[in-house]
């Protein structure tokens, strides 16, 4: 479908053609009154009636029922160069119906090409029947030949014209219904983006919160059953941390529903970083009889930034409890003029970081990314490992 066949091309030509048409009968209508009083009598005056009321006849079917099987376009064109071509040869107005039908062939051409080349035979009929009635006359060429020749130029420019607008209407048209399609599309892919990406934030804190709680209970239990005969103490000590941890993540899971993730009100935000970090340290420390050395600088620093800390120093905390089997676990809080720089080692087993395929490591960066910060993880069989996260801070927040 070229632009000119374009739902905009055609609503143009609908607009134009229902614009022309009341101009159009009122013509008709005076052309046939000017046959029958001006015409002089005789058997040319009804043939020039007759043609005239084929042309009204077939216009007026192809204006009523436009999606009719018999008078197309085409066929209404052809009509009209053959009268033409007879009022031209009776000499009865074939000048007022060749002006007045000029705008259907760019109408009812529907392409430039069409709308000249009826153009062309309406001309040439015109001027064929001419000749023939008046021979290579001073009348035929002055008159006929060169004022229909005027007005067929005129008819061009004028068509060629109103083409090319629309043609650019129609143009800017389909740009622009790409364009919506276009920012419809990207508004779709930006909320499936989007999902995704709740989806997986989602599942991060899930990840960092409950799956870790969960975790040192089933740890917890294990050791709290194995050692219950022979350390009673013990084993108690135990069950109250599976019961704490228990009712920790009963918390997290109500903030995470209430607040879709987001840090609200709750046990992370309660006094400085530092005193935060603690009270993690504290529990690893008592859950796993591990040694745990901390150097931590008290910071103030924004909730994203508090929780970032927590979630790194979480995941690596339990990498520790369930690969490493260290005996010393060390953590370092320190504030640097580029930002915070939070480092736990441990002198367990190591392994290769290149060949780690966990969640845990790949949502700590991810968490730190959103924030502009960055993670390190140094580590290799038999020597520890080191995690470093170095997240930046205005110069205004500082402890």
């Amino acid at each position: 479908m070229t632009a000119l066949t374009t739902p905009s091309a055609d609503a143009f030509w609908a607009t134009s053609l229902r614009r022309w048409n009341t101009v159009c009968w009122v013509l008709f209508g005076a052309m046939a009154v000017g046959l029958v009083t001006t015409a002089p009598p005789g058997g040319s005056k009804y043939k020039a009636l007759a043609l005239l009321s084929c042309v009204v006849l077939c216009y007026a079917v192809l204006d009523r029922f436009p999606r009719n099987p018999v008078v197309r376009p085409q066929v209404y064109l052809s009509v009209l160069v053959l009268a033409l071509g007879g009022l031209a040869y009776l000499g009865s107005s074939y000048a007022a119906l060749f002006m007045v039908t000029l705008p259907h062939y760019w109408m009812f051409g529907h392409t430039p090409r069409a709308s000249m080349g009826f153009l062309g035979l309406a001309t040439g009929a015109t001027v064929a029947g001419s000749l023939v009635r008046q021979g290579w006359s001073a009348e035929f060429f002055g008159e006929t030949l060169v004022s229909t020749l005027i007005v067929v130029a005129v008819g061009v420019l004028i068509g060629l014209w109103a083409h090319s607008v629309v043609a650019q209407s129609s143009e800017r048209a389909r740009l622009i219904e790409e364009l919506e399609r276009t920012q419809a599309r990207l508004s779709e892919a930006h909320q499936r983006q989007g999902a995704a990406d709740e989806r997986e934030r989602i599942a991060r804190d899930i990840h960092d919160t409950l799956a870790q709680g969960f975790a040192s209970i089933i740890v917890l239990a294990e050791a709290a059953r194995a050692g219950m005969s022979e350390d009673p103490a013990r084993s108690v000590q135990q069950l109250r941390s599976i019961e704490s941890t228990a009712r920790e993540n009963l918390a997290e899971a109500r903030e995470l529903v209430a607040s879709a993730g987001q840090p609200g009100p709750g046990r992370e935000e309660s006094g400085s970083v530092a005193q935060t970090l603690r009270r993690t340290l504290d529990r690893f420390a008592e859950d796993t009889e591990l040694t745990v050395d901390a150097d931590l600088t008290d910071l103030d620093c924004d909730q994203h930034t508090r929780i970032a800390l927590l979630r790194c120093t979480q995941e690596s905390l339990a990498n520790v409890r369930k690969h490493a089997r260290a005996s010393t676990v060390g953590v370092v809080l320190v504030r640097r003029p580029y930002g915070v720089e939070l480092e736990i080692t441990d002198d367990g087993a190591g392994f290769v970081v290149d060949e780690s395929t966990g969640f845990g490591l790949d949502g700590m960066r991810k968490r730190l990314a959103e924030l502009g910060g960055r993670l390190t993880v140094t580590s290799s069989v038999g020597d520890g490992t080191r995690v470093l996260a170095v997240i930046p801070m205005a110069d205004e927040v500082e402890a």
